[in-house]
């Protein structure tokens, strides 16, 4: 996969850009996501946190980045593993 490609979840309604990635099982819900999925699915339990439209995911190491476009009940993972929320970097402060 390369960066640009639009991932559909096989468990739910989520959409996601791949922004960055080196290797791995991407998935959602507990299932693998792919550019032709139908997204009729229930996520597994453990994975059915759901996703928040423009947020960013990625993982620990930092060797994933997705940008979800459309939210859905599932949440993301990379081989199994939970994706966390992307947080903002703080501004400089301007004393």
């Amino acid at each position: 996969m390369k960066p640009g490609s639009r991932l559909k979840s096989a468990a739910c309604s989520s959409e996601a850009v791949l922004i960055k990635h080196s290797a791995g099982t991407i998935e959602c819900g507990g299932a693998p996501m792919s550019a032709d999925a139908s997204g009729d699915g229930t996520p597994a339990p453990g994975f059915d946190g759901g996703t928040v439209m423009g947020k960013r995911y990625v993982d620990e190491a930092g060797t994933i980045e997705l940008l979800c476009v459309k939210p859905g009940k599932g949440s993301f993972a990379l081989d199994g593993v939970a994706l966390v929320l992307k947080e903002a970097k703080p501004l400089p402060a301007s004393d």
